[in-house]
């Protein structure tokens, strides 16, 4: 009747087998009797297995009262009357708050960290013992060493687990803010309705944890109420696309239009407006030692290799669909290709050589749009504002914006030259000339701000705005030896 624990079972693939086995042939004495296995996912573990178990998954709680609410479930009574300065049960909830937001800022993807950290409880626990250790310590005349906690909290405890510059600097934040002198003052809120409350008994707490809304506001995390509108589009998307890929891929018996066929006539349509291949004789042409030269050419070697995996891909599908060439189980790219371009999705063989898109339709539009901008440069002459968006490297293009700038000024060195920029007040139609140095580029968006054109300065975003497009941007090189 007893109960076995495995452990990282993805680590045993082998004996998951033979476990299986043991299981179904073993005769179980006592009904009580449950096999528990942990483990990641893992593209070879049994199958047969998964499906004769129950699934447990331990997730943290949505929003700040369920996440409270676990918080406290796992502290005592003793744990709470373990100090009797009046400045340990605020800090203890405060703590408890700054795990609860932590954990909640993750499910807003980039807008709540750069990097997606795994806070757990032990994070929780350790901050809270040291709390307790340095107010047995303190002077009670000198009072808390706030430096200290602040640096204890943001930079060792939930901050040793933070690996980008900008996420530190988020979590210093909310520690600078939150604890301070002025977290014991009746009117200190981390929000407005979230203050620190003042109890006795864990009852107490749970009751006005009860209390606290059932939907958080973004800005309780310290965001703008766009970012819930950006978590809402994203779990809509992925419960729409878990339903798509659960759908039956074989075509039904109805009257209507076969999946076959609607796919047949899109891709011939792409076929039809697919641009021709590129002639490398014009690029020669142009001079091959050129920097510009030379990032355009790598440029048209990707382009070139979309194009022709697009085309290829597309010729083989229309023959498949007419049973020219056998779509077996072994060409899973003709196969995979079919089904996304019926769901208007990007097939894998593609998205492998090029860029990603929300749909296919606007991800065909951006390959002819790409494919325009180098064609007008090899045959019209340098464009006087490029979309630098549209290219596979950007990085490549002002690197070589640099080189080319070195060049011009005998005296600079390339590892001495930095590259700047400014913000114009002009659209990409007012522009009508290139500049005397450096380069003009559009099609940067800002996400999580907006922008003002008269003043050029970052600007809080408008409220059901998720994006704000920039205006021309001149980059050029300036030698800060």
């Amino acid at each position: 009747g007893g109960w076995v624990l495995l452990q990282n079972c993805h680590l045993g693939l082998d004996f998951m087998d033979e476990l299986l086995e043991t299981i179904l042939t073993a005769e179980i004495q006592n009904d009580t009797f449950r096999v528990w296995i942990t483990t990641e996912q893992h593209p070879k573990f049994p199958i047969t297995l998964l499906q004769i178990a129950i699934k447990f998954t331990n997730e943290p709680p949505q929003g700040i009262r369920a996440g409270l609410k676990r918080t406290f479930s796992g502290i005592s009574q003793d744990l709470l009357n373990v100090s009797n300065l009046p400045m340990w049960k605020p800090l203890l909830y405060t703590v408890a708050f700054l795990h609860s937001t932590v954990q909640e800022r993750r499910k807003f993807g980039p807008l709540g960290w750069n990097i997606p950290y795994e806070f757990n409880s032990a994070d929780f626990t350790a901050s809270v013992q040291f709390i307790q250790n340095h107010l047995k310590r303190i002077d009670i005349k000198k009072g808390i060493s706030w430096n200290t906690v602040r640096y204890m909290i943001g930079e060792v405890q939930y901050g040793g687990r933070v690996t980008d510059d900008y996420d530190k600097r988020l979590l210093n934040c909310f520690a600078r803010v939150w604890f301070n002198e002025s977290m014991f003052d009746s009117a200190f809120c981390f929000y407005t309705g979230y203050k620190i409350p003042v109890c006795k008994t864990l009852e107490q707490y749970f009751d006005y944890i009860q209390l606290l809304p059932a939907m958080d506001s973004p800005e309780v995390f310290g965001l703008h109420p766009n970012a819930d509108i950006t978590y809402q589009r994203n779990t809509s998307a992925d419960v729409l696309d878990t339903i798509t890929n659960i759908q039956p891929k074989e075509s039904g018996g109805g009257s209507g239009e076969t999946r076959e066929s609607v796919v047949y006539r899109s891709a011939e349509d792409m076929l039809e407006k697919l641009p021709p291949d590129y002639v490398k004789a014009r690029l020669v042409k142009m001079g091959a030692l050129n920097s510009m030269n030379i990032f355009l050419r790598q440029e048209i070697d990707r382009m070139q290799k979309v194009i022709t995996v697009v085309r290829t891909s597309l010729n083989d599908l229309k023959l498949a669909i007419e049973g020219t060439i056998v779509m077996s189980e072994a060409s899973k790219n003709l196969r995979d290709a079919l089904d996304n371009m019926y769901d208007a999705r990007i097939p894998q063989v593609w998205r492998r050589v090029s860029w990603d898109s929300s749909t296919l339709g606007f991800w065909f539009t951006e390959l002819l749009d790409r494919n325009a901008q180098l064609f007008t440069w090899i045959f019209q002459g340098r464009p006087k504002v490029f979309w630098i968006t549209g290219f596979f490297n950007p990085q490549g293009f002002l690197t070589a914006m640099k080189q080319e700038a070195t060049r011009a000024h005998k005296d600079w060195a390339l590892d001495k030259v930095a590259i700047h920029n400014d913000v114009l007040k002009l659209t990409r139609e007012e522009i009508t000339s290139s500049p005397s140095e450096g380069v003009y580029i559009y099609g940067l968006y800002l996400e999580g701000a907006g922008w003002d054109k008269r003043r050029s300065v970052l600007v809080e975003s408008t409220p059901k705005i998720l994006f704000v497009q920039l205006p021309v941007l001149h980059m050029f090189a300036v030698d800060s030896s």
